[in-house]
């Protein structure tokens, strides 16, 4: 298998729904026969639900931009050198994540968006913070969590916001 083929069945695998289903070889565009290839002479064997991920994956291919298609070549790295373990944590935790509200996605996105854009340094830091922790004091941590209201959730967001934003010499 190839890697375009690979990173294509990844991204059919984490991105359900995407339009056109796949029967007939023939019903595939030339961009998608192209990208499948591989595929064309087991086509009809393949069951209909790894046809449709396929050509779902290799119609998002199309689409994307050249950085996406390195990022995507990346992401696909990264997952080939996960043990199954990883990986099973990895769905799973995807699976948590899709059946949560479209708010709370967006959420964990704004997050995980607001993270990335910390210095590495930061990002190290509270890291090892969360890493010394033990799992009384998370399990505290999340309890208080969770019985806060969403203005208490907030204005705590806005003090750790304000706390990280902070030159390092004048929180000692």
């Amino acid at each position: 298998m190839t890697r375009t083929s690979l990173v294509i069945s990844l991204l059919a695998l984490l991105l359900p729904g995407l339009a056109s289903a796949a029967g007939d070889w023939n019903d595939l565009s030339r961009d998608q026969q192209r990208i499948l290839k591989q595929f064309e002479s087991r086509w009809d064997q393949l069951p209909e639900e790894r046809r449709e991920r396929l050509s779902r994956g290799a119609e998002r291919w199309l689409k994307m931009t050249p950085e996406q298609r390195q990022k995507s070549k990346q992401r696909l790295q990264r997952w080939r050198q996960m043990s199954p373990e990883q990986r099973q944590r990895v769905r799973e935790r995807y699976q948590r994540f899709r059946q949560l509200s479209p708010e709370q996605q967006q959420r964990l996105r704004q997050k995980r968006d607001w993270f990335k854009s910390l210095p590495p340094e930061k990002r190290q830091a509270i890291r090892e913070r969360w890493r010394n922790t033990s799992p009384e004091q998370r399990r505290q941590i999340r309890e208080r969590w969770h019985n806060m209201t969403p203005e208490q959730r907030q204005r705590l967001r806005q003090r750790m916001q304000n706390n990280h934003n902070r030159p390092r010499d004048r929180r000692q």
